[in-house]
């Protein structure tokens, strides 16, 4: 990495990874010999990228039919719910390495910028609404701030609409849940080696070895490098493993040992400023990014960086009682940190007119901590005429988030205005907007604040699910949830070493409870068909985020109830063409009544209004042998109603929400044009998004397509070649609510080895 915090270096890794799947491809060539003829076969079948096991039951192509979770008491086809699941095979034929690449393939998410507060990590918007916090693997809270690799990941489930009857706090717009990579009961070594423009480098390697009849042991690692394309400072090191064992796996008791660990380094890039002129941008008249060189990066590679850690170890226990209940116990720690500095091209005082940028700064330096205890027991069983596939579960959790940001003190006093005057640009705290130069030698001092914000949040939680089989064609599902939430913010009391004024401690709590429901009608006209209609709400107390999000405890809200929100949700799922083609479309609508609003700057009330109106089309599967299909539509028609009583507030109602596009659309396709060749390829399209509730900074809609071709060599190896942003389109993929807009990488080509024996 560029700048003084580089202390991690890749090749010794990427020779260690290489080395391993050295190892891997022998012990797995010594193992064909004792494969089942079934293996044998396996040429004469449609070409397959990479082999991958997946929880659950999976049909042709990329159809799956069952969710994860337990609390899913029903196929989805018979869930009346919207749920996209975004199987291995599209993750990785898409080249998609981060979880932000992957969720592009789902329609009606987008993504959100840190800054005001808000860290940098993954935060996707489902339906119009932060989902940041919502993020779950293996169905326990993924809770902090991360930007997380796909290498582990089996499968990606993305619930839509209210879901706290699910997960819990927040979910107001959805959740999404990441399948982990575990043991199964086959032998195999598989993995990859790619290598790209733009100094790319990525291996991956995924062993599972059967030791005896009843236990196994998984082991997936993951090194990579690479620069951002169009971003010339960019860049991103990274690497991770996760190893695993299943005890039990031929019988009712099973016991399965993980643990995960990733780390990055790399350079934090906020892209691009708005250009404001010298009057305010209005919804009637508002602004974009500046429209200058798509490389133009306006931080200071000496000075800004960030890295990151995650682990997180999990016990799970399982026991079937072999007459239809199965009870499964989840006992998880984790911790994940997040260590930055960076350059927000901040414009507040009309630098970006006079061709500069002002280089402000943003720092982060937090560890959040995670203990959670999850049991369920799910059950089949007959209440006379009337078939229940029911399940019922507790939870416990304690997240804990330490945050100590860094004191950046320019050595130009008069710096910290904004202004880029002449001592400013002397500093090097300002560079010029056409031609920024970011290997200026900053002279500034950098140390810690002295204080730390810690967020303490303790929830215990117990849940009810049940699918009512009445007669074959009707089915009634339903749950409810309750939380108990507790969440405690203190900072400590401090003198601010810039201004020598005392800081007096703060100590703020909140504390309630919620019930959430979830509830639905499924009439299925034939079986492989199911209309439904369902409602489901979501509660979102102040503080979700634990300190680590969108979503801190103030003191102005620290005394309000959960926010609530609703949705109705009407819809219809098909299985066609054999059932190896899932077709789903839906309509709703998400009202949030008591949403949080100011009234002054020291009072926040439960008062405000907020609807999200829309539907959305689906499909994932084959439309033939050959032929494999996945993505989907959504419109979205969000409104804010009621901005509360303040005028600059109340002079957005009727605005649409931030960080949601009216439409949007992908399509995933491939095509098997030989026995050994496959073609495929992606178009993406997003509207236009706005970054403020007042609609007057934007981001433009975009259209992205990408291509892939892969050829199988050998029933053990296929060269795949993908090229991303076939047109090089320059496009943003967040837009802030004042200051920036985050650039997308440009044209990006990779070719891969994957391997499998």
């Amino acid at each position: 990495m560029k700048g003084q915090q580089d202390t991690f270096r890749l090749n010794p890794l990427a020779s260690a990874l290489a080395g391993a799947m050295a190892a891997f491809a022998m012990q797995g060539a010594a193992a064909q010999e004792g494969k089942p003829a079934a293996e044998a076969t396996a040429e004469t079948k449609p070409v397959t990228l990479q082999s991958v096991t997946v929880t659950g039951k999976k049909d042709d192509g990329y159809k799956v039919d069952t969710a994860q979770s337990s609390k899913f008491t029903a196929p989805l086809l018979d869930t009346p719910k919207s749920v996209t699941v975004v199987p291995a095979e599209v993750v990785q034929q898409t080249g998609s390495g981060s979880l932000q690449d992957a969720l592009r393939t789902t329609p009606g998410i987008t993504f959100g910028a840190g800054e005001g507060g808000n860290p940098i990590g993954d935060r996707p918007f489902i339906r119009g609404f932060d989902s940041m916090s919502s993020i779950y693997v293996d169905g326990v809270r993924d809770t902090a701030s991360q930007t997380r690799d796909t290498f582990n990941i089996d499968r990606i489930e993305v619930i839509k609409g209210p879901s706290s009857a699910f997960g819990g706090k927040g979910s107001a717009g959805g959740m999404i849940n990441i399948v982990s990579k575990l043991p199964t009961a086959e032998n195999f070594t598989q993995g990859s080696l790619g290598v790209g423009t733009d100094s790319y480098f990525r291996a991956t390697a995924d062993g599972n070895y059967v030791l005896n009849d009843n236990t196994a042991v998984r082991l997936n690692a993951m090194g990579q490098t690479f620069d951002v394309p169009g971003r010339n400072e960019v860049d991103q090191r990274s690497w991770g493993f996760a190893p695993s064992v299943t005890f039990g796996l031929n019988s009712p008791t099973q016991v399965t040992l993980q643990y995960y660990h990733l780390q990055g380094n790399g350079m934090p890039d906020y892209s691009m400023p708005y250009n404001r002129g010298t009057s305010a941008p209005t919804k009637a008249n508002p602004i974009a990014p500046v429209n200058v060189d798509r490389n133009n990066f306006y931080g200071l590679t000496d000075r800004d960086f960030q890295k990151t850690q995650s682990d997180i170890a999990t016990a799970i226990v399982q026991h079937d009682f072999r007459n239809g209940a199965v009870v499964r116990n989840t006992t998880r720690w984790g911790r994940a940190s997040n260590n930055y500095i960076t350059t927000n091209p901040d414009d507040s005082k009309g630098n970006v007119a006079n061709g500069y940028v002002y280089r402000s700064v943003k720092s982060r330096d937090s560890a959040t901590e995670t203990l959670t205890n999850a049991t369920d027991l799910s059950m089949e069983f007959r209440t006379g005429p009337l078939k229940h596939n029911a399940s019922f579960g507790f939870e416990f959790s304690r997240d804990d988030t330490d945050n100590s940001p860094y004191n950046v003190v320019s050595a130009n006093a008069g710096a910290s205005s904004g202004v880029c005057n002449a001592a400013a640009r002397a500093s090097f705290d300002c560079t010029s907007l056409y031609n920024p130069t970011p290997n200026d030698p900053w002279r500034g001092t950098i140390t810690k604040m002295p204080y730390t914000t810690t967020t303490t949040t303790n929830t215990q939680s117990v849940y009810l699910f049940d699918t009512i089989e009445i007669t074959r064609q009707w089915l009634l599902n339903g749950g409810v949830r309750y939380d108990n939430y507790d969440t405690h913010a203190f900072t400590n009391a401090y003198t601010n070493p810039n201004t020598r004024a005392a800081v007096a401690q703060s100590d703020i709590r909140n504390k309630s409870g919620f019930f959430n429901y979830q509830a639905g009608i499924v009439f299925k006209p034939v079986e492989q068909g199911s209309i439904y209609v369902s409602y489901g709400t979501a509660s979102t107390p102040p503080g979700a985020s634990n300190g680590d999000g969108a979503d801190n405890i103030t003191a102005a809200q620290r005394n309000l109830d959960p926010e609530t929100a609703r949705a109705i949700e009407i819809g219809t799922k098909w299985d066609v063409l054999a059932r190896r083609l899932s077709l789903t479309g839906a309509i709703f609508q998400i009202e949030k009544n008591n949403a949080r609003v100011a009234v002054d700057a020291n009072t926040t009330i439960n008062a405000g209004k907020q609807r999200v109106k829309g539907f959305e089309l689906g499909f994932a599967g084959n439309l033939t042998d050959k032929w494999g299909v996945f993505g989907g539509y959504t419109y979205l028609d969000s409104e804010l109603i009621d901005n509360g009583p303040q005028a600059a507030n109340a002079a957005n109602n009727g605005n649409q929400f931030p960080n949601t596009p009216k439409n949007t659309f992908s399509l995933w396709t491939t095509y098997q044009v030989l026995p050994a060749l496959t073609v495929g390829g992606g178009a993406y399209y997003v509207d236009k998004v706005y970054g403020n509730a007042a609609n007057s900074l934007y981001v433009p809609s975009y259209w992205r397509f990408d291509l892939m071709g892969a050829y199988r060599v050998n029933k053990n190896l296929t060269l795949q070649l993908n090229i991303q942003n076939l047109f090089d389109k320059t496009y943003y993929t967040k837009a802030y609510a004042s200051h920036y807009a985050a650039l997308a990488p440009g044209r990006f080509g990779m070719l891969t080895a994957n391997f499998r024996f």
